[in-house]
């Protein structure tokens, strides 16, 4: 699938100048340096698969990739709707570079990979807690395993061992917030910029967290992780169904509801958690024909479904409305963005037209973020995300 998805969905938007690749979203015009480091990774880990050499275009994308780092060693999260230096960001590029040089032994990207953990580092609010960018100062544990991931790697890369147990500090703190059940909140309870905290189930974020977790585990090179991962993958099976999809009803984020990228993060975890449970495999190969469903050439931003079964999501989203200890008016919105949702995703455009959720939100006096239109699209971040994940599985299985 993820060649494919690489030579009918990536490279058709790809921008190629001299000595310079990057990526343009098809949808919203704009370069994400997120987008281009994924892309760059992947080239990398499946070089040399099926015949094809990647060389020479990843070493295009990380230079361009070494042009938008910032003099202090961050890159920006590039959104439609802001566009700020992010510790995140900078961690899954400083990742690339890493892989670029192991690739391409070029010291112009460990000296930009130096810079980036240096940033990283400095971007802790305390131990194991980084902020994910100016904007947004909350404890995402999400993120927190992203940073985590990037130390670990560059510290086993690089011998670098302040790197090396800044990820295992990283790694206890994120699990000091697990549920008894296995759950990873989005985050804890410092609520940051938000207006309530977002300590609730999330299946899209917690693949997320459990894939970087991951990381850092192969990175360390210890199963001193496998309990708590054992309980988080744990969950994440038992809010499957026996056809693979996912049951939105228990995950309470509302932002990430339905989000395609879901099922290629629970794949990875599925497969280590095999180590446990032989019966994983099969979640992973359901989570994988779910997510091959949903991708033309490029990956469709939600699950999509058909509007005969728009009636019966009406008691899904009433469910997902009520997780969390949330006052009756949040929870009334809450069930209004989860209809909406449900509404957008059984629509398919090429394009997207937030008109109708900017008149909501301007109704009931919400200031968003995000950008929610009527429609599923195809949808280039999701896309690299996906990528990311499919490939870094298959680079685990070859080196098995």
């Amino acid at each position: 699938m993820a060649s494919k998805i690489i030579q009918n969905g990536i490279l058709p938007n790809l921008k190629v100048e001299g000595n310079l690749a990057y990526t343009v979203d098809p949808v919203y015009r704009i370069s994400r340096n997120r987008v281009s480091a994924e892309c760059a990774k992947t080239l990398i880990r499946i070089n040399g698969l099926e015949g094809i050499n990647y060389t020479d275009l990843v070493e295009k994308l990380l230079n361009w990739l070494l042009e938008k780092q910032n003099s202090d060693g961050s890159w920006n999260e590039l959104h439609v709707k802001y566009n700020h230096p992010s510790a995140l960001i900078t961690s899954i590029v400083g990742e690339a570079l890493v892989d670029g040089y192991l690739l391409l032994k070029d010291e112009r990207f460990e000296k930009a990979a130096l810079r980036a953990k240096d940033f990283v580092i400095t971007n802790q609010f305390s131990p194991g807690y980084f902020k994910k960018s100016s904007i947004y100062v909350a404890d995402h544990l999400n993120v927190d395993a992203t940073c985590g991931a990037f130390l670990a790697k560059y510290g086993k890369v690089f011998s670098d061992q302040e790197c090396l147990d800044a990820a295992k500090v990283t790694a206890e703190h994120i699990c000091r917030y697990q549920f008894s059940d296995g759950v990873f909140p989005y985050t804890n309870e410092n609520r940051g910029n938000y207006r309530y905290c977002l300590n609730i189930p999330c299946i899209h974020y917690q693949g997320v967290t459990l894939y970087y977790l991951l990381k850092i585990i192969d990175s360390l090179e210890s199963d001193w992780l496998d309990p708590e991962f054992k309980k988080g993958v744990k969950w994440l099976s038992s809010v499957q169904f026996s056809d693979g999809k996912f049951d939105w009803s228990k995950s309470g984020l509302m932002f990430a509801y339905y989000l395609s990228g879901a099922y290629a993060f629970a794949v990875p975890c599925f497969m280590y958690g095999t180590k446990w449970n032989s019966n994983y495999s099969e979640n992973a190969e359901k989570a994988l024909e779910v997510l091959e469903a949903n991708v033309k050439e490029i990956v469709n931003r939600w699950e999509n479904d058909s509007m005969l079964s728009f009636p019966a999501s009406v008691f899904t989203s009433l469910n997902t409305a009520n997780i969390g200890n949330y006052p009756v008016s949040h929870r009334l919105f809450r069930f209004g963005y989860g209809m909406y949702r449900q509404f957008a995703r059984r629509r398919f455009s090429n394009s997207v037209n937030p008109k109708l959720f900017t008149i909501l939100s301007g109704i009931m006096n919400i200031n968003t973020s995000t950008i929610e239109p009527d429609n599923n699209f195809p949808d280039l971040f999701m896309t690299s995300e996906v990528l990311d994940c499919l490939s870094y599985s298959i680079s685990k299985q070859i080196k098995n």
